[in-house]
Formats: C-alpha cells, sequence, structure tokens
C-alpha cells in the first residue's frame, strides 16, 4: 500500500504540490480561528447548588440544609463527588459527575433530584437554586473599581447597575461577582420610645415596610371602545415621601413611619472587604463559560468597558490589570512558539551542515510546517483547541518529522547522486531511483514511528485529570 502511495506520489508531482499548498492554506486559515488556551479543559460536569439561608449560623447551614441536599445528590445517576461548604447565611454543594457526562443532562438531574429537598428546607431558607454553568479555570477577569471623590456605595451602585449588566451581555461570560463596597439600603430606624407613644407595635411597622414603595394595579376603565388601565402610583426613591407612608390612625389622627423611626440610605451589614493597593475598591470577578474562548472573550470585555468608561464620573477609574488570564495564556502559548521557531532554526543549521546542500535542505524543512499544519486541521475537526500541552506536543514532534524526512531524503539524494555516475546503459530513470531510494528506507521509519506510538499509549489510558491533561501531548506527538 506505502509503496502505491509512493508511486502516485512520484507520478502525480504537481497535484501532490497543490495539494500541500492546499493543506498549508487551510491550515493556516484553522489556526488563526481556533481557541487558545493556557491549558486544556480540566472541568469536569460539575453542578453547583446555592441556598441561602439568611441568618442562620454556619452549623444550623450544615446540619440542616447542607446534609439534606448532599444526602439527595449522592444517589443521582453518574455522581462521582459530591463537596459542599457551609457558611453563615449561605450553603454551597459541588456536584460532580462522570467524565463525558453532558453538563444539560448533569443539570436536569440536579433539578430533578433538587424537587425532592425543596421541602425539606426550613422555614425562612431559600430555595435551592442551580449557579451558572461554569469551568474549574473560568475565573478569568478581575476589575478594579476605585474614585477620588465618588464614594463606596455610588461606585457599588455602579458596579451592580452599569458594570455587571454590561459584561452580562458579553456572550461567553458566565457570571460577575461583585466584592466589596457599600451595598445600598433604604432602612428604617425604629425608635422604641416613639413607637411606644404613638401604640405602634415592630409588627405592625414591619407589615407597612414590606410593601413601602409599590404600585397597585386597579383594574381597567372601558370607555367609547377604549380601555385604559388604573394603576396605584406609590413607587418612589425619595425619603421624604417614604417616611410619610401612612401606618395607621390613632384617636382620629394618621400615625406616618417618619414618626416612629428614621428614614435614611445606609449601607448593608459587611460580609467582607476588597481593596486595591491597600485602598478600598470595588472588585468584579468575571467567570467564563467553558468553552469560551478566554483570549477573545477577554478582548471583547475590554472593549465594552472602554466605551462604558466614557459614560461613568470622570473620577472613577477602571483597573483591568489586577488578574488578566489571557496574559498568561499569551505568555505560555508565546513561549513555546518561540521554542518552535528556535528549533526550526537549529534544524535549518544542522541540515544545512550535514547534507551540505541547500535544496536538500529546504525540502527536508517543508515537512514541518506541512505536517504541522495538518495536525491543527486535525485538532479543529476533533474539538480541540490550542493550548500549551498541543503545542508542546508539536514541539517534541518537530524532531520526529525531521528525522524521517532526512532518512528519506538523504538516501534519494545519495542513490540519484550514484545513479548519475553510472554508464548510460546502466544508468535507471530518476523516477525508478527515488521510488527504490524511498522503498528501501520505507521499513526503518515505519518501524521508528510504530515504537514511539506503542511508547506513547499508556497516555490514552490515564483517566481523570491525569488524562485530560496529558492525552493532547500524546495526540499532537
Amino acid at each position: 500500500m506505502i509503496n502505491n502511495i509512493i508511486k502516485f506520489s512520484l507520478n502525480n508531482k504537481f497535484f501532490i504540490l497543490l495539494c500541500a499548498v492546499v493543506v498549508m492554506v487551510v491550515g493556516l486559515r484553522t489556526a488563526g480561528n481556533m481557541d487558545v488556551d493556557e491549558f486544556p479543559d480540566l472541568t469536569a460536569p460539575t453542578v453547583v447548588v446555592m441556598t441561602d439561608a439568611h441568618g442562620m449560623a454556619s452549623e444550623e447551614v450544615e446540619r440542616l440544609v447542607t446534609f439534606p441536599i448532599e444526602t439527595a445528590m449522592n444517589g443521582a445517576t453518574d455522581v462521582r463527588r459530591v463537596r459542599s461548604a457551609s457558611s453563615q447565611g449561605f450553603s454551597f454543594v459541588w456536584v460532580e459527575f462522570d467524565w463525558g457526562t453532558d453538563i444539560f443532562k448533569a443539570r436536569q438531574i440536579v433539578s430533578e433530584k433538587l424537587i425532592t429537598v425543596n421541602t425539606q428546607m426550613p422555614l425562612g431558607v431559600g430555595q435551592p437554586t442551580l449557579a451558572p454553568q461554569s469551568s474549574v479555570m473560568g475565573e478569568m477577569f478581575f476589575i478594579g473599581l476605585q474614585a477620588d471623590s465618588t464614594s463606596l456605595m455610588n461606585l457599588r451602585t455602579i458596579a451592580d447597575w452599569s458594570l455587571k449588566p454590561m459584561l452580562l451581555a458579553t456572550g461567553g461570560v458566565s457570571q460577575v461577582t461583585i466584592i466589596g463596597g457599600e451595598y445600598k439600603q433604604y432602612q428604617v430606624l425604629a425608635d422604641p420610645y416613639k413607637m411606644k407613644f404613638y401604640k405602634v407595635s415592630m409588627t405592625e411597622l414591619a407589615d407597612i415596610c414590606k410593601g413601602l414603595s409599590q404600585n397597585s394595579t386597579g383594574g381597567a376603565v372601558r370607555q367609547y371602545g377604549n380601555e385604559y388601565v388604573v394603576r396605584g402610583i406609590a413607587r418612589t426613591s425619595e425619603l421624604e415621601a417614604l417616611g410619610n407612608s401612612y401606618i395607621k390612625s390613632e384617636n382620629g389622627k394618621p400615625i406616618r413611619i417618619a414618626y416612629v423611626a428614621e428614614v435614611k440610605i445606609g449601607s448593608a451589614v459587611k460580609m467582607g472587604y476588597a481593596s486595591e493597593n491597600a485602598k478600598p475598591a470595588v472588585i468584579l470577578s468575571i467567570s467564563k463559560l467553558p468553552n469560551a474562548n478566554t483570549v477573545e472573550l477577554t478582548k471583547r470585555i475590554e472593549a465594552n468597558l472602554a466605551t462604558l468608561q466614557k459614560t461613568l464620573p470622570p473620577d472613577v477609574k477602571l483597573d483591568t490589570k489586577i488578574f488578566r488570564q489571557a496574559d498568561f495564556i499569551e505568555t505560555s502559548v508565546s513561549n513555546v512558539k518561540d521554542a518552535l521557531i528556535e528549533g526550526g532554526i537549529f534544524v535549518i543549521i544542522i541540515l544545512f551542515l550535514f547534507l551540505g546542500s541547500f535544496r536538500t535542505t529546504i525540502i527536508s524543512l517543508l515537512a514541518i510546517p506541512i505536517s504541522l499544519l495538518g495536525a491543527v486541521i486535525a485538532m479543529h475537526y476533533l474539538g480541540l483547541n490550542i493550548n500549551t500541552m498541543s503545542l508542546g506536543g508539536m514541539a517534541i514532534a518537530i524532531g520526529v518529522l525531521v528525522d524521517d524526512a532526512i532518512i528519506d531524503l538523504e538516501n534519494v539524494y545519495k542513490r540519484l547522486r550514484q545513479n548519475s555516475q553510472k554508464s548510460p546503459e546502466n544508468r535507471q530513470s530518476t523516477f525508478q531511483a527515488v521510488f527504490e531510494a524511498s522503498k528501501e528506507e520505507r521499513a526503518s521509519i515505519i518501524n521508528a514511528t510504530m515504537i514511539i506510538i506503542v511508547a506513547l499509549i499508556p497516555l490514552f489510558f490515564l483517566s481523570g485529570m491525569e488524562g485530560r491533561m496529558l492525552i493532547p501531548l500524546g495526540m499532537r506527538l
């Protein structure tokens, strides 16, 4: 079969050259459009269950919230591990599935299990919900928000209502977590002495505050064939209007919230702080979807931030250099690319010194780009991306590629030179000399290649994270 391939290649030289050009063009185009990442995707299919248990201590969250959820998830189909973390007011449960499980199927399984758990949750605890789908290496970008005169409360408001919606609207972003600043609240601070004087109980005040600043519906009015929606507009952000809200009447006189409490804008109780360069700041952590291109997504986010910066107060500064995963990816990929280039240069020098022919050296070197770009095309159709492991495998494979090309070409070059020194009646045709020279070395090249393949086969039997990390290396080799 291999002899037939060699004969076909020799008989159709221009077709083979055309195929080589097509491979190089398509390979370059494919390489430019492929995803680039630092490492292969190491994310096992994982579903995160979050539960808000506001006001509960860590021990109660563990016993009353986290444990029932863990118990239900341990028996789910294809679950390989369940982990959890319980803190004051929050419960997190990570449900990891077997490698290869479809993530949407996994989320469906967890959702069905949560139906039975919801009835076991204590009063006042929110229903368990699924966190947005993300990657174990998905935390890709930090944004710092600082200002000279703008307050931390206004910075947090800008982050909540301007930055976060814009970031979530960027394709590929999974979730945005805001840390630090002061969370703005409209607070009603009751005065017990005034409440006693006006005979207002805490229950009455709390019930009024629950429905505070809300619009109401009033049905519809039909007139002359038209229908008009009736609404009661009560929603407001003015403190004076909120303070004038009616509680009840005492001795024929209305009692309002401002009589028994102070209505003010304040910050929520802080559970943590954020700082940048030892100064208070608001930090936004951006996580990506598992299959998102980190470098391209980072560029889109930075372009959106540059547009948004024009609408922010002049003293507000956006710092995008705190943590940028794209920097690590670009640096690591650049280092491996440098290794590829340096290896190619040394190959050129060594080939020219040992072969002593510029033409032979160029022919041997053509095997490198054609083979590497062919590997890139295969990677694309296998759904793989470019990362340091795949590029490292290609860098190692350069030696194998050049070795096979040199063995074959050196023998062809030698046979052609010997053939030219023979008498005309004993001289073979160029076609026959090249075919015999290639055929002579083919068995040794195949044996050497098979030895390399056998040595790499154990890599493909690795499971878990080790397999996800090392299998791409073996595939490129």
